[in-house]
């Protein structure tokens, strides 16, 4: 999340807030059976799809589609915001799948989406994710949304919603926040967690104002890459000189060494294909 606090002619200093993480859930194997009705099950069942996600191992590749770029040596502080159960291992996207995304254009500033692909396609060279954009949605909102649309996104997890939006469409944008973004982890019984999707949203009423200062572009990018960053899985740290520290400084426009020693770890998660 993003708080813009202060913005002058030659500062332009802004103040992030937390990540916003929804879930984890998780779920037991959920089949249909003969009358219609829903059958849980301890063990994944060999026919019939589940009710409340997509097949499973829809658009999953059997090897990681990428690999993250090598940590840098010195390494440097990041934070994750959710963890396996053994408390070290971050939650984190399946590398073996597509990462999806749609925009959805309505009160997009210009040269808006031009950066917000520009940033995905940078954190996906860092991470070894691989970012597809769908195209653009009517979804309304990124507020309380579900994971699995079916009939919004077919039989698949739905993809990263991106948005501009006012106060009235998010009201977590009201005052000074100019941006939040999170992704939701599922699992099945005791498996591990994975992001299957997120949202991401962006203040439609700032970004205009921050986009005509002096290296507009470049300190708008940086926000929507400090939101990247919360979407893939990094928290906040104390470090002034990196991305994800809470208060943006206009001399840090690009993650960091300890930002790319977390998302080094986060384009190694574990490939999922049950899910």
């Amino acid at each position: 999340m993003l708080r813009a606090l202060l913005v002058v002619p030659l500062v332009v200093l802004l103040a992030l807030g937390a990540a916003v993480l929804v879930g984890p859930r998780t779920w037991s194997w959920t089949t249909v059976s003969p009358d219609g009705t829903a059958v849980p099950s301890a063990t994944p069942p060999t026919s019939a799809a589940p009710l409340d996600r997509p097949t499973p191992g829809v658009g999953s590749a059997r090897a990681p589609l990428g690999r993250p770029l090598p940590a840098p040596p010195e390494g440097g502080p990041h934070v994750f915001v959710a963890f396996q159960a053994d408390g070290v291992t971050p939650v984190a996207y399946d590398p073996c799948r597509p990462v999806h995304y749609v925009v959805r254009p309505d009160n997009a500033p210009e040269g808006g989406e031009q950066i917000v692909h520009e940033a995905f396609a940078r954190i996906g060279q860092i991470t070894g994710l691989r970012f597809v954009h769908d195209g653009t949605t009517d979804e309304p909102s990124t507020t309380d949304r579900q994971v699995f649309q079916p009939d919004r996104y077919g039989d698949r997890w739905a993809p990263v919603l991106v948005a501009w939006e006012t106060e009235e469409q998010n009201p977590a944008l009201a005052g000074d926040t100019v941006g939040q973004a999170g992704s939701v982890s599922v699992s099945l019984g005791k498996g591990p967690q994975i992001f299957v999707s997120g949202t991401v949203s962006l203040d439609a009423g700032r970004m205009p104002e921050i986009l005509g200062f002096r290296d507009g572009t470049e300190t708008a990018r940086a926000i929507v890459l400090h939101e990247l960053g919360h979407l893939v899985g990094l928290g906040h740290v104390d470090d002034p000189s990196q991305l994800m520290y809470p208060e943006a400084r206009r001399e840090v426009l690009d993650f960091a060494s300890g930002d790319l020693t977390g998302l080094a770890a986060l384009g190694a998660g574990r490939c999922v294909p049950e899910l």
